[in-house]
């Protein structure tokens, strides 16, 4: 009898005005070759944040998506929001 734990980022999903990048990830653990257990996180990555940790497939679509315009889009909406304080 064996028990593997693995990881996936089963769902990328590119969502609203400033594209943040939603990322659905799958723990799965397997008994001999059978799923006995199927759990989710969820994290949201804005154009703002540091990206150097994610793997391959995530910081190529966050370059992809994240374009200059974006992040001004984003910055000018933090200001904005800084004014109205």
């Amino acid at each position: 009898m064996a028990l593997v734990k693995k990881t996936e980022d089963d769902k990328i999903e590119i969502v609203g005005k400033f594209r943040n990048v939603q990322i659905r990830t799958a723990t799965i653990v397997e008994e001999d070759g059978a799923e006995i257990s199927r759990s989710y996180t969820r994290k949201v990555l804005m154009s703002d944040k540091n990206i150097d940790n994610e793997n391959a497939e995530i910081k190529e679509i966050c370059n992809t998506v994240w374009t200059p315009e974006i992040k001004k889009r984003l910055t000018d909406f933090y200001l904005k929001e800084k004014e109205k304080k």
